[in-house]
C-alpha cells in the first residue's frame, strides 16, 4: 500500500507518466487516423492522402530497404501494386500497416519528447532512435523476403512480426539506457 501511496505522492512521476501517454496515444491514434484517412476501404480524404500519408512513404522505404538485403543473397525484386515487393518469377511480401513499426515508434518518440533534455538533443536521440527501428524492420522484412524464397523456417517457430519486436524493443530499450547515462553525465 505505500508502495502505491509513494506513487501517487510523487508528482514528477505522474506528471512524466501523463504527458508520455498523451504523446504516445497522440502519434499511435493519430497514425491509425491518417491510416484511416488515407486509403480508399476507410473514410477517405484525398487531401489527407496527398499531403499527410507519411505511412505510404514509410511502406515505400522498407520495400526499398527490403530490396537491398534481397540483393546480399543474390536476388532480384519487383515492386506490384498495393505494395508488395516479390523476388522476380517468386513469393513475395506486402508491406502492410501492420509492418510498419508505427507502434514502437510511437512509443520509443513518447519517452524522448516526455524527458527533460535540451531539443537538439533530444532531436538526436529521437532520429537515432527511429533510425534504429526503421532499420531493424527492414532487415526483417528483407530477410523475411528470402527466407520464404529459400524455405527458411522462423526460428524457434516464432513468426517475423514477434522476431521484429524482440530486436526493435530490445534497440529501444538500449536506447533508453544509453539516453539515461547520457543524461546523468550531463548533471553530473
Amino acid at each position: 500500500m505505500n508502495f502505491l501511496k509513494n506513487i501517487f505522492s510523487n508528482k514528477v512521476l505522474l506528471t512524466y507518466i501523463a504527458k508520455f501517454l498523451v504523446i504516445f496515444c497522440l502519434f499511435y491514434y493519430g497514425t491509425k487516423l491518417i491510416i484511416g484517412l488515407s486509403y480508399k476501404e476507410g473514410k477517405y480524404s484525398s487531401f489527407i492522402h496527398h499531403y499527410f500519408d507519411y505511412v505510404s512513404w514509410i511502406k515505400i522505404t522498407l520495400m526499398h530497404g527490403a530490396k537491398i538485403i534481397a540483393k546480399l543473397f543474390g536476388y532480384t525484386t519487383i515492386y506490384e501494386p498495393n505494395f508488395l515487393i516479390r523476388v522476380v518469377n517468386k513469393r513475395g511480401v506486402i508491406i502492410s500497416q501492420g509492418c510498419v513499426g508505427y507502434g514502437i515508434m510511437s512509443f520509443w518518440s513518447a519517452f524522448i519528447l516526455s524527458n527533460k533534455s535540451e531539443i537538439l538533443k533530444k532531436i538526436m536521440w529521437l532520429v537515432s532512435g527511429l533510425i534504429l527501428i526503421w532499420v531493424i524492420n527492414v532487415v526483417r522484412i528483407g530477410l523475411f523476403l528470402v527466407s520464404i524464397n529459400k524455405g527458411w523456417k522462423m526460428p524457434l517457430g516464432i513468426d517475423h512480426h514477434t522476431w521484429f519486436n524482440i530486436f526493435a524493443y530490445t534497440g529501444v530499450f538500449t536506447l533508453i539506457y544509453f539516453y539515461e547515462k547520457s543524461l546523468q553525465a550531463n548533471e553530473g
